[in-house]
């Protein structure tokens, strides 16, 4: 569940770290009677709601969970595209001592149910889209089911083919809900403690794999706090999400740490597509986004390096450090203007940023930092500020987190990143076994993966543990280095590097997009004979820059995208 992000920042907005207790429900009191008239959250091209109205919206729906019987500790799934209904819904759950359950989109129907039986969930808010996962699921545990849409109440036994009339027929049911509500005293629950349960994460649905990450509401709002120890986030600022929600680095640095602010929110209807997240950055003029690094590489490749090797000349002075700098700072003013030029603050999770990538980021003057973290710890655990920033770092520990080097090498510093502080999960979900595997006696987090600390306090991450190959002379080959050396390339998206009978092979996804321009005049032999010499090419560049032992033996070429989670990291246990 590794997770690593870039977090632009300033300096410390410390008026929003003001609340009486570290819950959920403080935020939401405290945000909503600060910031009442400032826009909350929105879709695009729809009326927003403000925080006042934020706040209404979620304690009707508290108090009507609460009228169907659903209590404090009951858990509540949530399985639903990025919303502004998420966002309420979030909110109602933990805010009155729920536990919320937020499902993977990408989960299949089997799984989405091995997830609601597992967590023994109560109730669902489901999607529209997402409603056919679960309309054959039967089970005692599930009382109740709202379509997430408009908080549509959906009728037991409901097929998605009646749907439509329910959705048509929405406004009559959000008031059933409202009227419900009011018969209620006490909307919120008061008891809501900083140690109270609020969240269990699956990041896997499958029954083999299940781990299911139990949150706190301290987990995520200290989590939140300390992040804004290192961002500036104020009551002016407008986000626009392109994460999943279910994720803890959009639901807690998306959410969360913007609502604390005062910040607006604005979600698209459709997936980020350049076709509709292009149109929207010029709408909206974010000034923050979270976005995955495969978004910022893309365009790297796709957008930034063909411009610059349209010409000869350029692309000769690219090459040459100096020229490259100035080069770089140009594209990057360019850039600003496709994000819709009042970017402040990007933040990249899911995985390591290519190296190629925050060379130009760092050179275009685009303010960035690195961080890293994992869903077990809610999900930040290291970061600093874009004047502070070490090429390849992941930053420093949080105020509240401490990072240190589980026994490292003599020689090298390496070993597994251990955590601690308020940001660590409670435990995997009715998984005691699991959970006394990650933890050591004295209650520090295994992360799993190994890294070294320089004598700044600055973190490198190398890799997975779980992905260490072993050489021959017994020294670790970290694969994710090969990797970032192979996406150097102009013709490679992605890669994958993998040991078979001793020896080390990589599976690289090529740029078709650039391949197919330049052998547009060639036959299918030529086109054939081209992209063998480009894998050839890229084998010798990057032999020439590892060490003996990390040399490829081979390079094949991946047809398909590989499958990714929905943080965009490849799913390797597929290809082993």
């Amino acid at each position: 569940m590794s997770i690593i992000f870039v977090i632009i920042c300033v300096n410390i907005y410390k008026e929003v770290r003001k609340l009486k207790k570290q819950t959920l429900l403080e935020v939401l009191k405290t945000s909503c009677e600060k910031y009442a008239g400032n826009n909350a959250v929105a879709y695009i091209d729809q009326p927003p709601l403000t925080y006042r109205q934020f706040k209404e919206k979620v304690e009707t729906v508290s108090a009507y969970l609460k009228s169907n019987g659903i209590i404090a500790g009951d858990k509540v799934a949530i399985l639903s595209e990025n919303q502004p209904n998420w966002a309420v819904t979030y909110f109602a759950i933990t805010t009155m001592g729920a536990i919320a359950v937020p499902v993977m989109t990408e989960f299949s129907a089997s799984e989405v149910q091995h997830v609601l039986r597992h967590s023994e969930t109560k109730a669902i808010f489901v999607s529209s889209k997402q409603f056919s996962k679960i309309e054959d699921f039967d089970n005692k545990n599930l009382s109740l089911r709202i379509l997430i849409d408009d908080f549509s109440i959906i009728p037991e036994n409901a097929k998605s083919d009646i749907l439509k009339e329910i959705l048509n027929s929405g406004k009559k049911e959000f008031s059933r809900i409202k009227e419900a509500a009011l018969k209620f005293v006490g909307i919120i629950a008061e008891e809501v403690e900083e140690e109270t349960p609020a969240l269990i994460l699956y990041t896997s649905g499958t029954t083999g794999h299940s781990k299911g990450v139990l949150l706190t509401h301290k987990n995520i709002v200290s989590n939140a706090l300390d992040t804004l120890s290192i961002v500036e986030v104020t009551s002016t600022d407008r986000m626009l999400s392109i994460l999943p929600l279910f994720h803890t680095i959009e639901s807690t640095l998306g959410l969360v740490t913007p609502f604390i602010a005062g910040a607006s929110i604005t979600y698209l209807s459709k997936p980020p597509t350049a076709t509709v997240l292009l149109p929207a950055l010029q709408k909206v003029k974010p000034t923050i986004i979270l976005a995955v690094p495969l978004i910022i590489e893309k365009i790297y490749k796709l957008r930034v390096l063909p411009e610059i090797n349209k010409k000869l000349i350029t692309r000769k002075l690219y090459g040459i450090p100096y020229f490259r700098k100035k080069i770089n700072t140009v594209a990057g003013k360019k850039l600003m203007q496709t994000f819709g030029g009042e970017l402040k603050m990007m933040c990249i999770g899911g995985a390591a940023l290519a190296a190629d990538v925050e060379l130009f980021l760092k050179e275009s003057h685009f303010p960035y930092a690195v961080g890293y973290g994992l869903t077990e710890t809610s999900p930040l655990a290291t970061g600093t500020k874009p004047e502070l920033v070490k090429f390849r770092s992941a930053g420093k520990a949080l105020p509240n987190v401490s990072v240190k080097i589980d026994n490292p090498d003599p020689v090298t510093g390496e070993g597994e990143v251990l955590i601690k502080g308020p940001n660590v999960m409670k435990g995997y979900y009715k998984d005691p076994e699991k959970t006394n595997e990650v933890f050591t006696e004295d209650g520090w987090f295994r992360s799993g993966d190994l890294g070294y600390i320089d004598e700044e306090g600055y973190l490198f991450i190398k890799g997975r543990s779980k992905n260490v190959i072993i050489g021959p002379n017994g020294k670790n080959i970290y694969p994710e280095e090969i990797e970032a050396l192979i996406n150097e390339s102009t013709y490679a998206l992605e890669s994958l590097v993998l040991e078979s009978n001793g020896q080390l092979i990589a599976r690289v996804y090529l740029n078709y997009d650039v391949i197919d321009k330049e052998t547009e005049n060639m036959d299918d032999s030529q086109s054939r004979q081209f992209i063998t010499r480009i894998l050839e090419e890229i084998k010798t560049n990057v032999n020439s820059r590892v060490n003996k032992f990390s040399r490829l033996n081979k390079i094949v070429e991946q047809q398909e995208p590989f499958e990714k989670t929905p943080t965009q990291k490849i799913k390797r246990y597929l290809y082993t």
